[in-house]
């Protein structure tokens, strides 16, 4: 068996990896875990040191892996451009504040002679996912190793380039051997992987089936996991919202990269008699976004990642339009080459509808029309997710109001749910647990350790 990569713009295959043996993951596991010995004993200050190289050379190399995430996954490259930015950003971030994260630190209402020390927990297996190949994998694993742990990242199988192109960075940067390492494995080698001693915790971003998966594997062998799993994101548009705004806002955070995106907007919960004004012009910016190149500097919208993407997607779409949703746009799989797929919306959304209660993982917007606020928040949190949401109002007072009302690991207000490594990032219900960047994302995988000094 072998990892392919095709470029999802044209169809055509770009490369084939070869998987590692069971010598090779032996080896990675061994070394992993050798080299945290290591590498905890280090100060924070030394780590900074290395995130900052790791920094530099993502920026210098930012072209060059922009166009690879291009060709593997069909982000658009501008887009792609400010992933390899924002890695490069929490490399700094978590250079800069680790440190004084880490310091052993006296609890003002503990007795005094007590301390909490954060100490590293040892090897973490990082599963990411191919929707952001580089970011993901930054994000958990920078704070990881900020704290004094390892790090081998098993990636999708359709990102194999940059799964080893992500290793090459840290060979590029010259951080220590061992720190973070690649491995070319499917799925079937994930439970050996877990209980295995040498690993200490799993961090996974993917599917709610996969976070059950690893969820139990890791409970079995009781090691710490964080899971940042699928959402289905409302986004509130009350009766006072600046619809100009709102409108153009929505259709950015429904398309960006390819509304593939389990943070993207994806529910439009409408209030009262603004529904059709709303309608009018969110359709009319979602049109405006038309699918291209995605190595062309213009485009703002790619093809999917994958054929079966695309089709279990439009799948959703025909099986809402049937059970009574109304098309508005798009909605039809393009002719040509590569896995396109137009902008879509769809209104009059309700319960029993795949658009309602399935999360829709690419540019399908489903608009829901409610009575009142009491009820836009109803359907807001009628979902088995919670990872982020909206509130789009001129009355900031209130909207604040409704936004503490949701159930969500993060509510924007009249701007669009996304993630900066100053502020922990996840969700609540199937959307998985645990917190990454912030504070919270270093401490993670730490033992916080109470010390008693006597």
């Amino acid at each position: 068996m072998s990892l392919v990569s095709i470029n999802p713009a044209t169809g055509q295959r770009l490369h084939i990896h070869g998987l590692h043996s069971s010598v090779q993951i032996e080896h990675a596991l061994a070394l992993a875990h050798s080299a945290h010995h290591g590498w905890r004993e280090t100060t924070p200050a030394f780590r900074a040191r290395h995130l900052r190289a790791l920094g530099r050379i993502l920026r210098l190399q930012r072209d060059d892996l922009a166009a690879l995430i291009t060709a593997e996954m069909g982000k658009p490259v501008t887009q792609a451009r400010a992933e390899i930015e924002k890695c490069a950003a929490v490399c700094d971030y978590y250079a800069r504040h680790g440190a004084e994260w880490l310091a052993e630190a006296h609890s003002p209402a503990a007795p005094k002679n007590t301390r909490v020390a954060c100490e590293p927990l040892g090897v973490v297996l990082a599963i990411m996912p191919w929707n952001f190949p580089f970011w993901q994998l930054f994000r958990a694993a920078v704070p990881a190793l900020m704290a004094g742990n390892t790090v081998l990242l098993k990636h999708a199988s359709n990102v194999s380039d940059c799964a080893l192109a992500i290793a090459q960075v840290f060979t590029d940067a010259k951080v220590p051997a061992g720190l973070l390492q690649t491995l070319l494995i499917t799925a079937r080698e994930v439970p050996a992987l877990i209980a295995d001693p040498r690993i200490s915790a799993v961090t996974l971003t993917g599917s709610t089936a996969a976070g059950r998966a690893v969820a139990g594997l890791a409970g079995a062998a009781l090691k710490p996991c964080v899971l940042e799993l699928g959402g289905s994101d409302a986004y509130l548009i009350l009766e006072d919202a600046d619809l100009e705004h709102a409108a153009e806002t929505c259709a950015a955070a429904r398309l960006v990269n390819a509304g593939q995106s389990c943070v993207s907007a994806k529910r439009f919960i409408v209030v009262g008699k603004i529904r059709r004004e709303f309608e009018r012009r969110f359709v009319a910016r979602m049109q405006a976004r038309q699918p291209g190149d995605p190595a062309d500097p213009q485009t703002v919208l790619g093809p999917l990642a994958r054929h079966d993407l695309r089709d279990e997607l439009h799948g959703q779409v025909q099986r809402s339009i049937r059970r009574g949703a109304r098309l508005l746009l798009g909605g039809k799989i393009p002719a040509g080459p590569g896995w396109f797929y137009p902008p879509t919306v769809l209104t009059g959304v309700k319960p029993g509808m795949p658009a309602y209660d399935e999360e829709l993982f690419g540019p399908v917007a489903a608009i829901i029309p409610v009575r009142d606020e009491a009820e836009a928040v109803t359907v807001a949190n009628d979902t088995p997710y919670g990872l982020g949401a909206a509130v789009f109002s001129r009355n900031r007072a209130r909207a604040r109001e409704i936004a503490r009302q949701l159930e969500a690991g993060m509510v924007f207000i009249n701007d669009f749910v996304r993630s900066d490594p100053s502020l922990p990032f996840g969700g609540i219900k199937q959307s998985g647990f645990g917190r990454e960047l912030g504070r919270p994302g270093l401490r993670a995988f730490v033992n916080l350790k109470t010390l008693w000094l006597g």
